[in-house]
This record gives structure tokens, C-alpha cells and sequence, in this order.
């Protein structure tokens, strides 16, 4: 395994502690796909708020492991459930994370995917309907499919494939936005939809086939890094802290600010770059190795944040680096504890 020199200490400092405008309105948050990578930062985040939480996940892809920590806390319930299947609990605000989001966890099971987020979503937004709730839903910048223009604004229509092997994840989400949007126009539901960019940081599962994580589990166990097709294809990597800082900026916003409103870092990379700079973070000897391109691959993502800084008043700070040097940490203490038989 690769040891990790000297590194500069992350500097990701808690950007969560900030008034809330609905704080005094809102006291009970339901949590779906609670137990992801995600969704356990965001529970996390609210009870360090003093709301109550209530986390609700099928434990398909999330980890009860993610969420260990907070299963004692008295404003904290977890909660093992599918949202394929209706749910009535007191709430006040929902944030919507219920789904498989990387290609390998959603590719495996299609039909699945697709209804999760389509009928899970209907569920939720009848709870809503039901409680008066205000409703937060994680969309993705997989609605812009391919896209033809970058940096990518939210009045893009995309790029799509409807019968793609990634189409039951991107189709699901474009449907679900359909939705929400819907549902406020017709019943004036309070939505709020935010299009996710790619996001890494700890609690990242290192069998999730996403790029940063196969990176780094890659390098630190000095195997061949694989990029499929030329790796010149650009991303754009936002840390963790930051995007649960955007989620719960949008939550604060007033009713008439619905999204969809892209969070992301604007930082574009290809994703040669990103595997060499893992490679020296790392000082792994681990060889560069191209595979054919991925079906359906996008070819860049950047998003235009334009909109989230003058809305949610909201950009990332976290330097990339400094992001992974905390994500290779996590990922170099939970493969020697695998090692270790823990």
C-alpha cells in the first residue's frame, strides 16, 4: 500500500453555523438516503443545528456504518425504509438523497433506480402535500447528459440519451424534477430542487465505481489507475463540506426560490490530471492505464454557479487539493482497517 508523505492539513473548516431564517419555523427534517455519502454529512450537519432528524434509507448502497456515530443522539432516528413505498411521518422540511448515484450501484439494478426516483419522489412530494412541508430535492448534473455547451447553466436542456445504459439514473432524475415542479404549480407545494455536480470527500464507498474513488483506492494500493478512453474528458469536483453548506443555504431561502440551482465547483479538471495529482498526493508508483470509453461517458462537466451565488449567496471554497488530501486520509485509514480485519 502507498504511504502518504508529508501533507499540508485540510482546511476544511465548518461553514455550517450560520443563521437560519427558517430556524425558528422549522424543527423536525426527514433525511432519504440518510445513510449515504450524502445524506449522513447532511443529517449530521442539521443535528449540529439542534433540528431533529429523522433518516430514512433501504441500506441498498448507504451504510449504517456512515451514521454509527449519531444512532445515540436524542434528536436523531433512523429509520429502515424504501421510498418506493409510501411513508407518513411528522415533518417539517424533506430532503429528497433517496437514490443509487453511481453508474455501477444504478447500472445493477435499472428498473429499480428508475422507480426510486420517480415513484419515491411521488411519495414524498404527497407527505409534503400532507405535512405543508417545504421539500428539498437532490437532482443531479446528469440532466444535462452530454452537453454541448460549458460551462453548464440551469437553462440548459441537455444532451440526453432515453435508452442508454445510464438513462434509468438520468431519465429518473429529469422525471423527478418534472415532478416537483408540477406539484408546485399545481398545489403551490414549497420545492427546492438543486443539481448535484460530481462531489467526493470521506464516507465516499471505495467499491462505488466513481472516479475520485477508484483514483484513490487505485493508488493507494500501487495498482494500475485505469481512465477510460483518453482521460482528456473534463470534471469538475466539488468537496462534501461544501455542497451540504449549499443544501442547507437553499433550505434557508424564501419560498419563491425553487431552483433548479446547480451546486458544484467550477474548477474543471481532465481526468488525467486528477490521476496524476492523486499519484504524487499519494506517492503511489502506480502505473496510468487507458480502457475503451464508457458508454455514454459526458465529455465535460462544469457548472455555472452563477445562479447559487446570487440566490443561496453561495460558491465553494475548498481547494481540490486540500479536499483530497482529506478524502485520501479516510480512504488510507478504512483500507488498513480492511487489511487489519476490522
Amino acid at each position: 500500500m502507498a504511504r502518504m508523505g508529508n501533507r499540508k492539513k485540510s482546511t476544511t473548516e465548518n461553514i455550517l453555523q450560520f443563521p437560519s431564517n427558517r430556524s425558528n419555523f422549522l424543527k423536525k427534517i426527514l433525511v432519504t438516503g440518510g445513510a449515504g455519502f450524502l445524506g449522513s454529512h447532511l443529517c449530521e450537519s442539521l443535528l449540529t443545528a439542534n433540528y431533529e432528524v429523522i433518516c430514512v434509507d433501504n441500506l441498498s448502497t448507504g451504510r449504517i456504518e456512515n451514521i454509527k456515530h449519531l444512532l445515540d443522539l436524542s434528536n436523531f432516528i433512523f429509520r429502515r425504509h424504501d421510498v418506493r413505498t409510501p411513508l407518513n411521518v411528522k415533518v417539517d422540511a424533506i430532503f429528497n438523497f433517496a437514490s443509487p448515484a453511481s453508474p455501477p450501484a444504478y447500472q445493477a439494478d435499472p428498473i429499480g433506480t428508475l422507480f426510486t426516483n420517480v415513484v419515491g419522489a411521488r411519495n414524498l412530494l404527497e407527505l409534503a402535500r400532507r405535512r405543508d412541508a417545504v421539500i428539498v430535492q437532490a437532482s443531479t448534473s446528469e440532466v444535462y447528459g452530454d452537453p454541448l455547451v460549458s460551462p453548464q447553466r440551469e437553462d440548459y436542456f441537455g444532451n440526453v440519451s432515453t435508452i442508454g445504459p445510464r438513462a434509468c439514473y438520468d431519465e429518473g432524475k429529469r422525471c423527478a424534477e418534472t415532478l416537483f415542479f408540477d406539484y408546485h404549480r399545481l398545489y403551490g407545494l414549497k420545492i427546492k430542487v438543486a443539481r448535484i455536480f460530481n462531489t467526493y470527500g470521506p464516507r465516499m464507498r471505495p467499491d462505488d465505481g466513481r472516479v475520485i474513488s477508484n483514483f484513490i483506492v487505485q493508488a493507494l494500493r500501487n495498482e494500475p489507475i485505469t481512465i477510460y478512453g483518453s482521460g482528456l474528458q473534463t470534471r469538475s469536483f466539488c468537496y462534501v463540506d461544501n455542497l451540504i453548506g449549499g443544501f442547507r443555504k437553499f433550505l434557508d431561502t424564501s419560498d419563491a426560490v425553487t431552483g433548479p440551482i446547480n451546486l458544484g465547483n467550477p474548477t474543471e479538471l481532465t481526468v488525467i490530471d486528477l490521476a496524476e495529482r492523486i499519484i504524487r498526493l499519494t506517492n503511489s508508483k502506480s502505473p496510468i492505464v487507458h480502457l475503451l470509453p464508457a458508454v455514454d461517458d459526458p465529455q465535460q462537466r462544469r457548472p455555472d454557479v452563477s445562479r447559487a451565488a446570487v440566490q443561496l449567496g453561495w460558491r465553494p471554497y475548498v481547494d481540490v487539493e486540500d479536499g483530497l488530501l482529506s478524502t485520501i486520509a479516510y480512504f488510507d485509514l478504512a483500507l488498513r482497517h480492511a487489511a487489519a480485519g476490522n
